[in-house]
């Protein structure tokens, strides 16, 4: 089985609720996590290990979903990765939350309402911290809009596998907002992308928010996962 290991600043803080480990792991390269993903989730899909979700940090990095176009891709020289999530193109960097939900869910073929799961649990995050986000139909991920226009601070992207889910969502907490200018993220021309550090005026760190996100995406997971 495969053993997690995090580093004391950023081990779960909160109560654990049953049936799902959070481990939260600090920095971590994107292709270790997603060969780490991939471990956990034939683990998990086979019964052998219990739901998990992964909380980490990348290096800069770009990933490219099936749907991604080599007119897309940057020439900024940070490194592009494709991967087997749906989508375009996104970037992972330092200041930003991303997690990783390797779990089994209750409704397999109900993928939307997986996304609507994540996206609530990330407006209850902002509402913690005093933001005020929302969905947006037509659109995945979570948004501020208001009378500056709107604005995305939390991308998501997933794949479901044998009911199970790998890849996740990422929240822009207090990253260099510079790199989402070299790409159209998530294939959206019109997309101005925003952070928590932004909306709210103030330093915040990814230390902070780490026991917020735990709490409200346990109460989202447990509720849809089998």
């Amino acid at each position: 089985m495969v053993s997690l290991t995090f580093s004391a600043s950023t081990a779960p803080t909160g109560p654990r609720v049953p049936g799902l480990e959070v481990s939260a792991l600090g920095s971590i390269e994107y292709l270790a996590g997603w060969q780490l993903q991939r471990d956990l989730h034939a683990e998990v899909a086979d019964g052998s290990r219990e739901n998990t979700l992964l909380l980490v940090e990348h290096p800069s990095v770009y990933t490219a979903g099936r749907r991604t176009e080599l007119s897309d891709r940057p020439i900024n020289g940070v490194p592009v990765i494709d991967v087997d999530r749906g989508g375009k193109i996104t970037w992972h960097g330092p200041g930003q939350l991303v997690g990783y939900p390797i779990v089994k869910l209750k409704q397999a073929t109900n993928v939307v309402g997986f996304v609507r799961t994540l996206e609530a649990a990330l407006i209850s995050i902002c509402a913690e911290l005093g933001l005020e986000a929302q969905q947006y139909c037509e659109r995945s991920g979570v948004w501020i809009r208001d009378e500056k226009g709107d604005r995305k601070i939390a991308a998501i992207g997933i794949r479901v596998a044998r009911g199970t889910v790998t890849h996740g969502f990422a929240l822009n907490v207090n990253p260099d907002l510079k790199y989402f200018t070299e790409i159209i993220p998530c294939g959206l021309p019109d997309v101005i992308t925003t952070s928590l550090e932004q909306e709210l005026g103030r330093s915040i760190t990814i230390k902070e928010i780490l026991p917020i996100a735990e709490k409200h995406l346990q109460e989202a997971l447990i509720r849809v996962i089998a």
